[in-house]
C-alpha cells in the first residue's frame, strides 16, 4: 500500500501540493490525472524521494522496489535484450556470481528458479517485440537507434525489472498506436501497483481501475476508469455551482439591506449583522475548471473534388521505394486516420501528400489552389527558443497589427503571459499549441496532423477534438490517442507491406487485430440453427422484459448514487471515508449496469433471430 498523508510542497514559494492526503492500495493500477503544471511529475519525485517534503509523509511497503523511466537508454554497444535483462539486477548478480561452495550455489539454482530466470531472454524478447521492435533488432547495439527508439528500451527495461511500485510518466508519447495498446494490454495484467500519469482516455479506460486527479493542490482518489472519474466529477461540479449560486443570491439579498439601512440609524445594528454575515459567508470549492481552451481554426475556400489525386505512385528515399502503387485520392470533406506501425511509411505518405516529397513514380494531382497545413513533433524543435510567440507570429505575418496577432494567439489558448514569453520557457502544450497556429495560420484546406497530441492535457485534447469536428477542411491524422481518432476519423487508411490499402472495419476491429496472439485461429462456422418455436420465442421476449426490468433498476441505483455523490457535504475532509464508500458503490452499480445492458443486447438479439 501506498499511503500518502497530509503532504506539502512548494516550488519557489508557490505552493504546488498543499496537505494533499491519499491511499493506493497494494496491486491497483491507477492513473494520475490534472491539468499540465499542476505538479504530477513532482508527486511522482516525492515519491521515489528525490525531493524534501515540506510536511507530511509517505510510506511505501517495506523493501519495495520503486521504477520508473527516468531518461532513455544509453547509446551504448551493448545489446537491446542485454540492456533489458540488466536491468533485473537481482538476475544479472545470480548469474555473474562464482563460487565452489555448493550449500551456495543450491542457494542460487533454487532463488534462479523462484524469480524464473531461465525464461527471461524470452519475457525480454516479448516485451521488445511489444514495443515494437523486430527480432533482429534485439542482436543490435542501442547506438543504432534514435533517442525515441532508446526510450522504448528504457521502457522495456522497467517493465521486465517488474518493480513493486511501476511509476510511468506519459508513457505513451513516445509510441505508435500498436505499442499504446500493447502496453495498455501489459499494465492491465501487471502483477503489482502501477500509477501512470497519461492524457491518453483510452489507457485510463482500459488499464487502469483508479483516478487520482491531483487538483487545486489537493488528491482525490477516484474508484473506477476515466470515464467514471468524470461522470462523478461531473456531478460533484454541477453540484457545487448550484450551491454557490444560493450562496450569491443570498449575499446579493443581505447585501441590498446593507446598501439600504446602513445609515439610518434605527436599522444601523441590523445592517451591521447583515455585514458581518457576509463577511462569513463561503461558498463551495469548485475545482480550478480551466474552462476548454479552444482552438479557433480558419476556415478554408471550397475546393472542387478531389483536393488530392495519385494513380499508381511510388515515393521513398535514395532511389529505393518504401511505398509503391498508391491510388488514392482525398476530398475536403475527408476524415482519414492513418494506421499502421511505425517503418512502415505513414509520415513518408505525409510528406508526400504535403508535397515534402517528390513521388518516384507517377504523379500527385493537386487542386492549384490547395493550402496544407503540416503539424509534426520535430517542427516543435524547430522554433526559435530566444523569441517569444509575438515574435513568430510577426515573421509569419509582418503587416499584421500587434493587437491582430495576440489574438490569434489567444484563438489557441496562448494568452498575453505566453505571448510575451520566451519559447524555451514554454510548456510542451503551449509549444505544441504555437506549433499548431502556425501550421493553420493560411486556413489550410488539407491539414495533416502527426502525433498532435503527445503534449496536450486532457481539457486540450477534448478541445482540439471539437476544433477538427467543425474545421471545414480535411484531416489526415497519425495519432496514438484512440479517442481522439475514434471522434474525429471517418476513414482508416491502412499502411502496410509498401502498400495503402482501406480499413473497412473500424477501430475497434483493429485494436482486436493487433492484441491477437499467434494461437488465435479461427472458429469453425456453427450449423444455421432450426427456426425457433413460438413456446421458445414466448420465452425469449419474457427473457428480454427480465433484462429491460434489471437494466431500469440499475439506472435508477444510478442517478440515486450519482444525486449522493453530488452532494458537497460528502467531500468534507471528516468524511472522506464515507465518500470512498459512495464511489465504490457507484463504480459497482456502473459495472453492474454495463453486464445488464450486455445482457439485454443479447437477450434481444437471440428474439430477434428466432422471430426472424
Amino acid at each position: 500500500m501506498l499511503r500518502i498523508d497530509d503532504i506539502s510542497y512548494a516550488v519557489e514559494g508557490r505552493p504546488l501540493i498543499d496537505h494533499a492526503t491519499a491511499v493506493i492500495p497494494e496491486g491497483h493500477k491507477v492513473g494520475l490525472v490534472g491539468r499540465n503544471g499542476t505538479g504530477k511529475t513532482t508527486l511522482f519525485r516525492l515519491i521515489r524521494g528525490e525531493l524534501t517534503l515540506e510536511t507530511g509523509s509517505i510510506t511505501v511497503p517495506k523493501g519495495a522496489k520503486i521504477g520508473g523511466v527516468a531518461q532513455e537508454a544509453p547509446a551504448s554497444d551493448v545489446s537491446l535484450i542485454d540492456t533489458v535483462l540488466a536491468a533485473d539486477t537481482e538476475r544479472a548478480a545470480l548469474m555473474a556470481e562464482e563460487t565452489e561452495d555448493a550449500g551456495r550455489i543450491a542457494e542460487i539454482q533454487t532463488r534462479l528458479a523462484d524469480i524464473d530466470a531461465w525464461s527471461a531472454e524470452a519475457r525480454a524478447a516479448s516485451i521488445l517485440k511489444g514495443l515494437g521492435f523486430d527480432d533482429p533488432d534485439h542482436t543490435r547495439p542501442c547506438s543504432d537507434f534514435s533517442g525515441g527508439w532508446r526510450m522504448r528500451v528504457a521502457l522495456a527495461a522497467v517493465l521486465f525489472a517488474q518493480p513493486d511500485l511501476l511509476l510511468l510518466d506519459e508513457p505513451t508519447n513516445y509510441l505508435d498506436l500498436e505499442g499504446a495498446l500493447w502496453l495498455e494490454s501489459y499494465l492491465a495484467r501487471y502483477p503489482h501497483t502501477v500509477i501512470v500519469i497519461s492524457h491518453d482516455r483510452g489507457l485510463l479506460n482500459r488499464a487502469v481501475g483508479g483516478i487520482l486527479h491531483l487538483e487545486d493542490r489537493k488528491l482525490t482518489f477516484y474508484r473506477g476508469p476515466y470515464d467514471t472519474f468524470a461522470e462523478t466529477r461531473a456531478a460533484r461540479l454541477a453540484a457545487a455551482e448550484a450551491e454557490n449560486r444560493k450562496a450569491e443570491a443570498r449575499r446579493a439579498h443581505l447585501q441590498s439591506y446593507v446598501d439600504r439601512f446602513r445609515y439610518k440609524a434605527d436599522k444601523a445594528k441590523q445592517a451591521q449583522s447583515r455585514i458581518k454575515m457576509i463577511e462569513k459567508m463561503s461558498f463551495a470549492a469548485t475545482p480550478q475548471e480551466a474552462a476548454l481552451r479552444k482552438f479557433t481554426f480558419p476556415e478554408p475556400e471550397e475546393l472542387s473534388p478531389p483536393i488530392v489525386n495519385m494513380e499508381g505512385t511510388s515515393v521513398g528515399y535514395d532511389g529505393t521505394p518504401v511505398l509503391s502503387r498508391l491510388t488514392l485520392r482525398i476530398d475536403q470533406d475527408d476524415r482519414i486516420a492513418l494506421l499502421g506501425k511505425n517503418g512502415e511509411g505513414k509520415s513518408t505518405l505525409s510528406k508526400l501528400i504535403a508535397g515534402r516529397l517528390a513521388p518516384l513514380q507517377g504523379r500527385v494531382h493537386s487542386a492549384s489552389k490547395l493550402r496544407i497545413g503540416y503539424f509534426a513533433q520535430h517542427q516543435m524543435d524547430e522554433l526559435y527558443p530566444d523569441e517569444t510567440p509575438i515574435d513568430h507570429l510577426r515573421r509569419q505575418r509582418p503587416g499584421e497589427t500587434p493587437a491582430k496577432l495576440r489574438a490569434r494567439l489567444s484563438g489557441f489558448g496562448l494568452m498575453a503571459e505566453q505571448a510575451d514569453t520566451v519559447v524555451a520557457r514554454l510548456s510542451g502544450g503551449q509549444k505544441a499549441r504555437l506549433t499548431l497556429l502556425i501550421a493553420t495560420i493560411d486556413a489550410p484546406h488539407l491539414l495533416i496532423l502527426d502525433e498532435p497530441t503527445n503534449h496536450l492535457d486532457i481539457e486540450s485534447r477534448e478541445a482540439l477534438v471539437e476544433a477538427l469536428t467543425g474545421y471545414t477542411g480535411a484531416v489526415i491524422l497519425v495519432s496514438h490517442d484512440m479517442h481522439l481518432l475514434s471522434l474525429v476519423a471517418d476513414r482508416l487508411w491502412l499502411v502496410k507491406g509498401g502498400r495503402v490499402s482501406a480499413f473497412d472495419e473500424d477501430l475497434e476491429a483493429y485494436r482486436r487485430l493487433l492484441l491477437a496472439t499467434d494461437n488465435d485461429k479461427p472458429k469453425p462456422a456453427k450449423p444455421a440453427p432450426k427456426r425457433a418455436s413460438r413456446d421458445e420465442v414466448l420465452a425469449l421476449r419474457a427473457e428480454v422484459r427480465k433484462c429491460e426490468e434489471r437494466v431500469a433498476k440499475l439506472e435508477d441505483m444510478r442517478e440515486k448514487l450519482a444525486a449522493k455523490l453530488a452532494s458537497p457535504d460528502l467531500y468534507e475532509k471528516d468524511k472522506l471515508g464515507e465518500m470512498e464508500v459512495w464511489q465504490k458503490k457507484y463504480a459497482e452499480v456502473m459495472d453492474g449496469l454495463e453486464r445488464a445492458e450486455g445482457l439485454w443486447l443479447s437477450a434481444q438479439e437471440k428474439l430477434d433471430k428466432a422471430a426472424s
